[in-house]
């Protein structure tokens, strides 16, 4: 087995482990993704009449009050919820081959755990056609309704690896032609200034803390983001956006 990989593929979640999508954006997505497993949906007569669904999947007609008791309170279901199977596990091997003929920026996430950020994350990543995203297992969220509804469909487009050692995966990335760029606010340069012609590997820390010095340490070099000193810092999401919009735009 290639170094940096892990088995592609995971057992079927216990039905009581399973995650919920709720809204159109996350759960049309989830239909037209053949990597993804929907074990039953539930929607309301309105909602599931605009949708071409397989035969096989399991319907539930209800109405908004109890879709309501399906999902976290206030959540905007948009009259439609499904129960899925997480995707199967992805090898950094593997992500690194879908980009050996392009220049497409590869993002990792050094502890970002709020599912929120990670959600937003994959939505930048996938409308500035990021290679992918590659997390700390133990230091990431797991797939859920809320991370799916703020990637707003992105989650499954965009490749999203989880790796055991993020310095390992941080090392693998270099060996394969990534110039790696942690971004902080201390760095001495812009990222504007240090993309040049690369072939970039964004690191970004969790909000506050930001990059561990281990991660650091594993960084060809260091930038920052022009950002006026009324502000501190950004939050990640924001700052991964900013960040791929620089990458697509040299």
């Amino acid at each position: 087995m290639r170094k940096g990989q892990r088995p592609s593929s995971r057992p079927s979640a216990p039905a009581g482990n399973r995650p919920r999508f709720w809204g159109r954006h996350p759960v049309i997505a989830a239909l037209a993704n053949p990597a993804r497993t929907v074990r039953r949906m539930w929607g309301t007569r309105e909602a599931l009449a605009a949708l071409d669904l397989p035969p096989a999947l399991p319907v539930t007609f209800a109405d908004v009050a109890d879709l309501g008791r399906l999902v976290p309170h206030d959540a905007p279901h948009q009259g439609l919820v499904i129960e899925v199977d997480p995707l199967p596990d992805m090898w950094l091997g593997d992500l690194i081959d879908l980009g050996r003929d392009d220049r497409r920026p590869l993002l990792v996430l050094d502890q970002v755990t709020d599912p929120h950020n990670v959600g937003a994350v994959l939505r930048s990543a996938a409308a500035f056609d990021a290679l992918g995203i590659v997390t700390q297992d133990r230091h990431a969220p797991p797939e859920s309704g809320a991370l799916a509804r703020a990637a707003s469909g992105a989650l499954e487009v965009v490749p999203w690896v989880r790796v055991v050692n993020l310095a390992r995966a941080l090392d693998e990335i270099g060996e394969a032609g990534f110039w790696r760029i942690g971004l902080t606010g201390t760095a001495p340069r812009t990222l504007g200034a240090t993309l040049g012609e690369t072939r970039p590997a964004l690191v970004l820390g969790a909000e506050g803390e930001g990059m561990r010095a281990n991660t650091e340490a594993h960084c060809d070099e260091l930038a920052k983001l022009p950002i006026s000193p009324k502000v501190e810092s950004l939050n990640v999401s924001n700052a991964a956006a900013i960040a791929l919009y620089a990458a697509a735009v040299r």
